[in-house]
């Protein structure tokens, strides 16, 4: 089999924490992360996703991952970019984190979002698995700010937030999935980041970050 990683070098991108092993989806992750999904993400009813990616039928809800995994490899350029990691525990896929930025040569500022399966949940891993990109933004890619955003009502990541340094950076009004939600915006910087007392282990970094555009 051809190995991939010449050819879209971000496959080679390891990031390891004491519990997890987070790095890019590949096309035979997929099933699993399908799997993932299927098994249930939030309460039903109670969708905290500005796109209800979730909400669709399960004959459907694999299709449109699929396509959006592609979607992000295949108009990933300098001034625009998103990787989505897929979260491991104990070889078992349990969610996806991702780290975006637009213009980041300029701007120096990522964005996150993440989803866990509900059974992984309650552990402490979603703070987890959101250090390990907050440091490797800051510490590899040399940003500055890391952004992130929650539905008002949903505690649980607004409880990661806080407990990682955020700060409370606005509330908006915006249509998700046509309901309307009050939504926190959060940010963090590396003075206010609240570092974990692990230390996270990069692989395949160099590789990635030229093919970004970053200077590191």
């Amino acid at each position: 089999m051809t190995e991939r990683v010449p050819y879209w070098p971000p496959f080679g991108l390891t990031l390891t924490t004491p519990r997890l092993q987070l790095r890019p989806i590949r096309d035979e992750d997929i099933p699993a992360a399908v799997e993932a999904a299927l098994s249930g993400v939030h309460e039903p009813g109670r969708n905290p996703f500005s796109n209800p990616w979730t909400e669709s039928p399960p004959r459907e809800l694999g299709t449109n991952m699929a396509q959006w995994y592609w979607r992000c490899r295949g108009t990933m350029r300098a001034e625009d970019w998103t990787l989505l990691l897929g979260i491991w525990h104990d070889g078992a896929f349990i969610g996806c984190q991702d780290v975006a930025a637009k213009d980041f040569a300029a701007l120096k500022t990522v964005t996150t979002g993440s989803w866990l399966r509900r059974s992984a949940q309650g552990r402490g891993l979603g703070q987890e698995m959101r250090a390990a990109v907050a440091l490797y933004a800051f510490d590899y890619l040399g940003a500055d700010v890391a952004e992130s955003e929650a539905a008002a009502w949903n505690q649980q990541s607004l409880g990661v937030s806080r407990a990682l340094g955020y700060e409370l950076n606005g509330v908006s009004r915006a249509s998700w999935g046509g309901t309307t939600q009050e939504v926190q915006k959060v940010r963090l910087t590396p003075a206010t980041f609240k570092r974990p007392d692990w230390n996270l282990q990069v692989k395949g970094h160099e590789a990635t970050a030229k093919y970004l555009g970053i200077q590191t």
